[in-house]
């Protein structure tokens, strides 16, 4: 029995410490193989068509095997607390989204255990990249064969013991320096690498050779079959035959930019700048008084490079600057911001106590308008439209535009049309039918005394706008006259038609006539002659039907005519 007892003990311990413990905490998911050898746990879920993380994973658990599934997320609460993760496997899922995993605590997760990351053959576009600089233990990152675009500079730079980076197969135009690339020799393939070395494969990736990969092209390299996509002259080339010298970038250039903008006090205006370059230019703006502008409850910049300002409010240059690897450029912008209209006395001897003079009251209907002074008239009314017009301002030195402003007769609120100095006439299509209507022009110019920008009343008018049941009277009569206009060159169509008929009628009824005169002359002229050379000889037939008697009577005719 003791013998017995020695050899089955040992046996029955090492099956009991290989099988999942049986407390709620070691729970094995459903589909999965989970194998408890310690002083590790393990648990394999690889092709089980799992659409998410098992939520029931063991928290202890040293190696995680999720490869070859349809899980499309991973969230925080997948892995918290999982302080004995070091290998996770995620490849050849259909990963789309990585929720931020930064946790509250750094040491309650796995960022400082987890040695073995494979996020391969998915579909990820972005990388939670604050979390991959706190792998401080990683040795292998796959992350290739995925849709990244781009990599943050220095974000592996504290990833010490990195050994193996694979970025190969996304869509990487370029890959920033970063202090451990240049710390450490890459090389390309593992084998024969000094054990101090990373192995960084970046194959298949679009990149685009310009000075920004000339660093990457410096490093040392084994044989490898890396290739550029752009620009045009090196596309297709072997990225390490390539000289250092053909690394080259183009310096920005402005190409298109607002020179100078008027507005009004408090309106918005939107400012505008266009570069070009290689690599592609960032735009910055700088205000009047140095300061760079940002996004702000005031401002709006654009990747664009346009710059919206919500409420402008003081004038003067802007800086529109486009910077790349290769320099930068700069454009001035000039903003001329208009005061609310003020009223000048110098210019004219009867100023009211406003730059809108009082409102000139009048029973004017049906479309007609009174214009003040002579100076501002309206024509081509309707209930909906009006043409403003007014006589050039010669007399007014340096006038930059016109300003309209009006209102009805039912609201308070006043509208503001800026029109250039060199028209003389403006069109308003925003009216109501059957309204009041008091409208002012006014000059804006340039005050010679003072910084700021004068205003000079030109005119004002008051008009009313005709009524919708007006012009509706009239359509009964344009109908009337339409549809008379209508029968008239349809009777005349008809007509036509009718005589071309009547014509052709007239003529198949001559035709046949003709053709019956013929038939009846062949069919009277039953005789015939024939004249012979001596002596001649007349016959003359008869028809079949006659008898012999009447035949020789006619014959004895005959000779007696001719004797």
């Amino acid at each position: 029995m003791d013998i017995i007892s020695s050899l089955v003990c040992p046996l029955l311990f090492i099956l009991l410490s290989s099988l999942p413990s049986c407390s709620s905490s070691m729970l094995c998911p459903k589909r999965c193989t989970c194998q408890n050898l310690l002083p590790s746990y393990t648990v394999l879920c690889a092709k089980t068509g799992l659409l998410f993380v098992p939520p029931n994973i063991d928290r202890q658990t040293a190696e995680l095997r999720l490869m070859d599934n349809f899980i499309t997320t991973l969230r925080h609460r997948d892995f918290a607390n999982m302080t004995s993760l070091i290998h996770l496997t995620l490849s050849r899922n259909t990963i789309s989204q990585i929720r931020p995993i930064l946790p509250l605590s750094p040491s309650q997760d796995f960022l400082e255990t987890l040695e073995d990351l494979d996020l391969s053959y998915n579909n990820l576009v972005e990388i939670p990249w604050d979390t991959i600089a706190l792998l401080v233990s990683v040795n292998t990152l796959s992350l290739d064969h995925n849709l990244i675009e781009s990599v943050p500079e220095g974000i592996f730079s504290n990833l010490h013991k990195l050994a193996r980076l694979d970025m190969t197969s996304n869509k990487l135009k370029k890959i920033p320096p970063d202090p451990l690339f240049l710390r450490i020799p890459v090389y390309a393939k593992m084998k024969g690498s000094p054990l101090t070395a990373l192995v960084l494969s970046f194959g298949g990736n679009p990149l685009h050779c310009n000075c920004e990969l000339v660093w990457l092209r410096r490093l040392t390299r084994e044989d490898d079959l890396e290739t550029c996509a752009s620009p045009k002259d090196l596309a297709g080339k072997y990225f390490w035959t390539i000289r250092e010298e053909e690394f080259v970038c183009e310096p920005p250039m402005i190409t298109r930019h607002t020179s100078k903008m008027f507005v009004m006090e408090g309106q918005e205006v939107s400012l505008r700048c266009k570069s070009i370059g290689d690599p592609e230019p960032s735009t910055h703006w700088v205000s009047p008084d140095g300061k760079l502008i940002g996004n702000t409850s005031r401002t709006i910049c654009y990747e664009n490079g346009s710059l919206d300002i919500l409420k402008a409010s003081d004038s003067g240059k802007f800086t529109c600057i486009a910077s790349n690897a290769a320099g930068e450029a700069t454009a001035p912008v000039e903003l001329v911001v208009n005061p609310s209209p003020h009223f000048d006395p110098k210019l004219d001897p009867d100023p009211g106590p406003s730059d809108i003079p009082t409102s000139i009251k009048s029973n004017i209907s049906g479309g007609q308008a009174r214009s003040d002074q002579h100076r501002v008239s309206v024509s081509d009314l309707t209930s909906s439209s009006a043409t403003i017009r007014w006589p050039p301002q010669n007399h007014i030195p340096g006038v930059r535009m016109y300003q309209i402003q009006y209102n009805s007769s039912t609201d308070d609120i006043l509208i503001y049309r800026m029109i250039p100095a060199n028209h003389k006439y403006f069109q308003l299509s925003d009216l109501a039918s059957s309204r009041d209507y008091e409208l002012c022009v006014l000059a804006v110019y340039d005050d010679g005394i003072t910084a700021l920008t004068g205003t000079k009343l030109v005119g004002c008018v008051s008009f009313t706008t005709e009524s919708e049941y007006g012009q509706i009277q009239h359509a009964p009569l344009k109908n009337f006259l339409g549809g008379t206009m209508i029968i008239i060159i349809g009777g005349i169509i008809v007509a036509s038609v009718l005589v071309f008929i009547f014509i052709l009628l007239m003529k198949y009824k001559l035709h046949s006539n003709h053709y019956k005169q013929k038939a009846a002359a062949r069919h009277a002229n039953v005789c015939s002659q024939t004249n012979g050379g001596g002596g001649g000889a007349n016959i003359l037939a008869l028809p079949p039907s006659s008898s012999s008697a009447g035949q020789g009577k006619t014959l004895r005719k005959a000779r007696r005519r001719r004797i």
